[in-house]
């Protein structure tokens, strides 16, 4: 009997990484067929293959933007996952601690000061949110009142405030009729202009973060504990969770610098995932990851599928977020430590 309750978390973990890894590639095909031309609703097969423009469509525009749909998701639900888990915070996530806000600068400071050159964005981006989670972290290690919780949160409010306000400042020294524009709908979240291009410079790092996450997974679960009892396993807190959190950041960056600020999917994913697989990281990392990038695939759909006038991402991410964690704090499900 005691076997068999050891196996059976496993099994059913196996199971719901099956179900999900289907559903997601279902709902990625119905985003290539899914749109408004010629006509509102899904392509076929056939008018595809025949159809030169439906051809064009669907692998020279939905497909890139659908690819970084899926990375973006798991980016944030992963990053998510690392910082609940390393800071003991359930209420964290890469927005919450100036990291979003802070790649958001930086990838705004490029446009306006630096060109738009993909790769300065994303070295300011990645940058600036570094330094974001970093100016987090020592503000609160300096506040000398209140639980960790407490002061992470007030830390990270006040950093991601001062990001803001600069990115302000940077929309006021804009040029009126062609740089403020792109900023405005940038700062508010979607793919709309993603090319193959973006997919080749950010996918490829995001892979990269996202494989080390997923070897390192095991280690969370370790550094997720005090220290003096971490360190009495023989794990080095210090510097794994700054190469994790490294991880985790850059991940955030590179995608935030091509798709704006999308909120709520690295807050809300990991509470889902922990709720389906339960804490243990070896799971709960990887199912968060298949639940962002099914997230941001649906809302990404549900912004340029129904209207004739696409409506930003981080619009409809916010919406279902906040209604969803609505819904975790009013049903118990969201626990902090004291």
């Amino acid at each position: 009997m005691t076997q068999a309750s050891e196996i059976n978390p496993v099994r059913r973990a196996r199971l719901l990484f099956v179900g999900l890894t289907a559903a997601l590639l279902l709902i990625f095909v119905l985003s290539l067929l899914a749109g408004r031309y010629p006509s509102p609703g899904l392509l076929s097969l056939e008018q595809v293959q025949n159809d030169q423009m439906a051809h064009n469509i669907v692998f020279r525009m939905r497909l890139p933007r659908a690819l970084l749909a899926v990375a973006v998701g798991m980016s944030l639900a992963a990053a998510g996952t690392v910082m609940q888990m390393i800071f003991g915070n359930p209420l964290v996530d890469p927005g919450f601690l100036g990291v979003s806000q802070g790649a958001a600068f930086g990838a705004g400071l490029s446009i306006v000061f630096f060109g738009s050159s993909p790769w300065m964005i994303q070295a300011s981006a990645a940058f600036f949110a570094c330094l974001g989670l970093v100016i987090s972290y020592f503000v609160a290690w300096k506040i000398r009142y209140g639980s960790w919780v407490l002061r992470l949160i007030l830390a990270g409010i006040c950093v991601s405030a001062i990001f803001t306000s600069l990115l302000g400042i940077t929309k006021y020294a804009a040029a009126p009729t062609t740089q403020l524009a792109e900023l405005t709908f940038w700062l508010l979240g979607g793919l709309s202009a993603i090319t193959w291009q973006e997919v080749k410079i950010v996918v490829p790092l995001v892979l990269l973060c996202l494989v080390g996450l997923l070897l390192f997974r095991w280690r969370l679960n370790i550094l997720a504990l005090k220290d003096s009892t971490a360190f009495s396993l023989g794990v080095s807190t210090t510097r794994e969770r700054a190469f994790i959190l490294a991880l985790a950041v850059i991940a955030t960056a590179a995608v935030t610098a091509v798709s704006g600020l999308i909120a709520w999917v690295g807050l809300i994913m990991p509470h889902l995932a922990r709720r389906l697989f339960g804490a243990d990281a070896r799971f709960a990392l990887p199912g968060s990851m298949l639940l962002g990038a099914l997230s941001v695939l649906i809302c990404d759909s549900l912004s340029r599928v129904p209207f004739a006038a696409e409506i930003p991402l981080g619009i409809v991410t916010s919406l279902f977020g906040a209604l969803f964690f609505m819904v975790l704090m009013m049903s118990g499900s969201v626990g902090v430590k004291k």
